[in-house]
């Protein structure tokens, strides 16, 4: 309940204040310090550091930051994170929130039943408040109690006992349980359970804490492995902001945990990290209780913040090293024609995802327009063996736009398959169209392919008048390519107000095809061309008119969906 409750309230807020959220981190991160606090801004208001971390990946992958900006970034968003702690030790165990659940999430639910999207997402919001403090009861309430359970007591006691040796046995435990349960946040709530229900001591409570750093880059890197270059890039300099961390807090372990004590102590607590400090199991809300749930959300934060301060200047440097460490695939044209955005799979809310789909279709689409160039080509082409190689390249392309079109329409069943608005449903409903459209232009070009195969196999060739004529013809399509593009882009920014220009290009496509094919027909007539020649002119004309027809019906669906 717990870890669903998180889920929702961060994937309200996500809906909530998407929009802003990705203007903000598009627009604030020119130096990494701006970067550092847009990520703790932003992953303190989501309460979810993955999630900012994917929108991160994202710009990264659209050239909106640089790799340099995205760790400012993740750096900000490990600080952001860290509010988690402190929400469940203020709320979570000194006020009984349980008490309001039912009325909030009785607001809750009739905020989720309203027809605005806004209010349904302020609604998910408050129910995911409801079951995240109520999971956390819950997980309280479930905790035995080790003055009936003296056993348990001891064997956590005979683990702690052996210096740094439990450190480092707990530290493993914190990593192994983050990985389990996929939520750094979830795996420092149960540490925080332990720790006032007297499980642990305080010691070990904080090297479960930084074995959780180091567990939520593991999974981060598993997420990424199936990514690009990008998305491995910013996982690994996750994985060497955090580890890093940990061999200097480990090193400083203890004047760390004295330093720490030393600041609750000054907010009039008991020191948690002092020689005999424990939380009494007959008081777990006591002082001592209240000084051991601060100093364990303490020493996360100062962690993350010593950490960023320590390693923000540095940002450059690692940028430079991850980027050493993974490298682009050798095959820089067939990585071209991969899936740029959507590799590692669902994002955590169908909002965030379709942004990600669009970006994906309109990279589809530039995709499209190049086998265009190719198609060119091999109209161009009078060399055989050169030919052969470029309707190879087509025959390549439209089993390329097969399979994009295909892992698209699998990202969009993922996203679909999840709690989605009706607004959201629509867009995904146009995006299967679209790509529908983009794959059937893929096919056109392995289409003008075989009809020049065809020509070549009767030993029939274009003269240069006919050639000038389907270059001219290619430039009409191309030009209707680019505007097609324009409105993809335009769709994304919610600035598509009408589509004139798709109408304009189509009717000149039309207009060009009429033209050819009626002259071509009076050189049949006046027996200035050979008949075979003309019917293979006609239909490489032909098809490159359809290439028109799926253009337009692309921006028709944009703007039908807008």
């Amino acid at each position: 309940m717990f870890l669903y409750g998180m889920n929702l309230m961060s994937s309200g807020l996500q809906k909530a204040a998407g929009d802003k959220l990705r203007v903000l981190l598009a627009s604030m991160t020119s130096t990494p310090f701006k970067g550092v606090m847009t990520g703790l801004g932003v992953t303190s208001v989501i309460q979810s550091s993955s999630a900012t971390t994917v929108m991160v990946v994202s710009f990264v992958n659209a050239g909106l930051l640089t790799l340099s900006q995205a760790i400012g970034v993740i750096m900000g968003a490990n600080i952001g994170t860290t509010v988690t702690a402190w929400m469940v030790s203020w709320l979570g165990f000194k006020a009984d929130i349980s008490l309001l659940a039912v009325p909030l999430m009785l607001l809750g639910f009739l905020f989720s039943n309203s027809k605005k999207n806004q209010r349904q997402n302020i609604g998910e919001l408050i129910v995911g408040f409801c079951l995240l403090f109520l999971g956390l009861s819950f997980m309280k309430e479930s905790v035995p109690d080790l003055g009936e359970t003296p056993q348990v007591l001891e064997f956590v006691k005979e683990w702690s006992g052996h210096g740094l040796g439990s450190v480092l046995i707990f530290l493993v435990f914190g990593t192994v349980l983050t990985l389990v349960l996929q939520s750094s946040s979830a795996t420092m709530a149960i540490t925080l359970i332990m720790l006032s229900m007297g499980w642990i001591p305080f010691n070990m409570a904080c090297a479960m804490v930084l074995g959780e750093n180091i567990g939520t880059t593991i999974t981060a890197n598993i997420a990424a492995s199936v990514g690009n270059p990008s998305a491995k890039r910013a996982a690994l300099s996750h994985t060497i902001f955090n580890v890093f961390g940990v061999l200097w807090a480990l090193i400083l372990f203890r004047p760390f945990l004295g330093f720490v004590g030393r600041l609750i102590e000054a907010l009039g607590y008991p020191n948690p990290a002092a020689a005999g400090f424990a939380v009494p199991l007959d008081e777990p809300n006591g002082a001592a209780g209240t000084a051991a749930l601060y100093g364990l959300s303490m020493l996360h934060t100062l962690f993350n913040t010593f950490n960023t301060l320590i390693l923000v200047w540095f940002t450059p440097q690692i940028a430079k090293i991850v980027t050493k460490l993974i490298k682009e695939p050798v095959n820089k044209e067939e990585a071209a024609f991969r899936l740029k955005y959507i590799d590692a799979g669902p994002l955590a809310t169908p909002e965030l995802a379709t942004e990600q789909a669009i970006k994906e279709i309109i990279h589809f689409a530039e995709i499209s327009r190049n086998g265009l160039g190719y198609a060119r080509a091999a109209i161009n082409e009078t060399d055989s063996d050169k030919f052969e190689q470029l309707r190879g390249k087509l025959v390549k392309y439209e089993e390329i736009s097969d399979r994009i079109e295909y892992e698209i329409a699998s990202f969009l069943n993922a996203v679909s398959a999840g709690e989605i608005s009706e607004s959201t449903m629509l867009k995904i409903k146009a995006m299967y169209k679209i790509i529908g459209e983009l794959e059937s232009l893929g096919d056109s070009g392995e289409s003008i392919s075989r009809i020049l195969y065809r020509r070549n196999s009767h030993n029939k060739s274009f003269d240069a008048e006919t050639i000038k004529k389907l270059n001219s013809m290619v430039d009409v399509v191309d030009d209707a390519y680019r505007v097609m593009i324009t409105n993809l882009k335009l769709a994304e920014q919610g600035k598509l107000e009408e589509i004139s220009n798709a109408y304009n290009a189509e009717e000149r496509i039309n207009n060009f095809r009429n033209d050819l094919r009626e002259e071509e027909i009076n050189s049949l007539e006046d027996n200035r061309k050979n008949y075979q020649t003309s019917v293979y002119f006609i239909d490489v004309v032909s098809e490159l008119e359809k290439m028109g027809d799926f253009m337009i019906n692309i921006s028709q669906v944009l703007y039908k969906s807008r």
